[in-house]
């Protein structure tokens, strides 16, 4: 009877602090902070030479001509899915009301693992787009099969057809003979030469998307001269462009919910990582979902960098994850020689930050690796762009020694290797590791 009582009110309250949340939140449409959402044209912010050369690309489509194929590179962030995404679908609205059989099929290829998988992804794409069954199942048949079947719903259900291969150069295939040909290049000779063979009635474009400006490098000869793409390239947006992009998603946010210095901030802090909208666009929305959860009225600077920390966060222990024991044990010493210091480091000196991991080794009772074995541990770290790294000598007589600078904030590095190493031994002797850092930076100086 009890348990009868108790349920209405719990459940009661689930309901109504869901709807406090939802009534209470500083976002007013968070669709619009999602990098992926085919946004308006007059969102689109630095991109006008792409743009246009896009539009002159797929113009053919409206006059019943095939559009050329296309290869749009450049760096991860710096519009290419927006843009043809954009685009298309405007050509598909204008073909609709002509009449015309227009379609777009779309698949990623980070997730897809082999030139068959890719073939399933495309027919059932194209299945959903046209509103007709697949009629083939994923497994047990032949990958010809599976074509074969995608080339019919093409012809079936579409006059022309452009189909865009996101990250494209990331479908490599099961290379075990490394001089074997890539999926990608199989993938679109297939796909740019489906016409002239007379596998598809109708117009078939490639628009392959990569962040590889090298690309067409690896192409089979075949391929390459069967794809033959119209290039268009995309640079890094710079901390204004970055800017006026937020500036024209303010409105997913309610009104006067976002305090001076927001945008910029979020800009500046994604210009400095390689100028990349995606990372712009998800810390300005990262800062809201933490104002959220501290039920807060407004988005404060204080939440962004809040956010930039979670993103670094996230993305070092990403990195991290292929690390051992030891090699996180090193990076997590030099880490916390800026942490702790009482002077202002911008670079760790190798022998203050080996002297650190050998203290850590003997508080955490693991086998203590010898200054070479350090030394190279901190190389691969560099390879996996924790750190950068550089040669210093301090004069006749005091030797060369390397200096190592990290790519994002030591103290979240160091934040994020403690807990993922489940070092319950440094958390409880943290002062016990501030004293030995700045003692080993004092006799490092004293003896430079």
């Amino acid at each position: 009877m009890a348990n009868g009582d108790d349920t209405p009110s719990l459940s009661q309250s689930i309901k109504g602090r869901l709807q406090e949340g939802v009534q209470n939140s500083v976002f007013k449409d968070k669709g619009l902070l999602d990098p992926d959402v085919v946004i308006d044209e007059d969102r689109i912010v630095g991109r006008e030479q792409q743009l246009e050369d896009i539009i002159t690309y797929l113009r053919p489509a409206l006059q019943g001509n095939k559009p050329p194929n296309m290869l749009l590179y450049g760096p991860s962030g710096t519009g290419k899915s927006l843009i043809i995404n954009a685009v298309c679908e405007q050509v598909l609205e204008l073909s609709n009301s002509q009449d015309d059989r227009f379609g777009v099929i779309r698949i990623n290829c980070q997730t897809i693992k082999s030139h068959d998988r890719a073939v399933y992804r495309l027919a059932k794409n194209a299945a959903t787009e046209a509103g007709v069954d697949l009629g083939v199942p994923e497994s047990g048949i032949s990958t010809d099969q599976k074509l074969n079947r995608f080339y019919e719903i093409l012809s079936d259900n579409f006059d022309s057809v452009i189909i865009i291969l996101d990250e494209v150069d990331l479908l490599v295939g099961r290379q075990r003979d490394p001089n074997a040909e890539p999926a990608y290049s199989k993938l679109l000779y297939q796909l740019s030469r489906a016409t002239q063979l007379g596998r598809i009635d109708g117009h078939v474009s490639v628009a392959a998307l990569t962040n590889d400006p090298r690309f067409m490098e690896d192409l089979d000869g075949r391929a390459e001269s069967s794809f033959n793409p119209q290039d268009v390239v995309f640079q890094d947006y710079d901390a204004n462009q970055l800017q006026a992009i937020l500036e024209r998603r303010r409105d997913a946010y309610q009104d006067g919910v976002l305090e001076d210095g927001i945008i910029p901030l979020s800009a500046a802090f994604a210009a400095q990582d390689h100028g990349d909208a995606r990372k712009a666009i998800d810390l300005f929305r990262k800062a809201g979902e933490i104002a959220d959860r501290e039920g807060e009225e407004s988005v404060r600077e204080d939440h962004v960098r809040g956010a930039q920390e979670e993103a670094e966060r996230d993305r070092t222990l990403t990195q991290m994850q292929g690390l051992s024991a030891q090699k996180k044990l090193s990076l997590y010493a030099t880490a916390v020689v800026p942490v702790y210091s009482n002077r202002s480091l911008n670079a760790v000196p190798s022998t203050v930050a080996y002297r650190v991991y050998q203290y850590l080794t003997s508080l955490v009772d693991t086998e203590e690796k010898s200054r070479d074995s350090y030394l190279r541990y901190m190389s691969e770290a560099e390879t996996y762009n924790f750190i950068t790294s550089e040669k210093r000598g301090r004069g006749y007589g005091s030797g060369v020694h390397k200096e190592y600078t990290f790519i994002d904030d030591p103290k979240v590095v160091a934040e994020t290797l403690q807990a993922d190493i489940r070092l319950e031994a440094v958390e409880n002797n943290e002062d016990l590791i501030e004293s030995v850092v700045t003692a080993q930076v004092a006799e490092f100086f004293e003896e430079h």
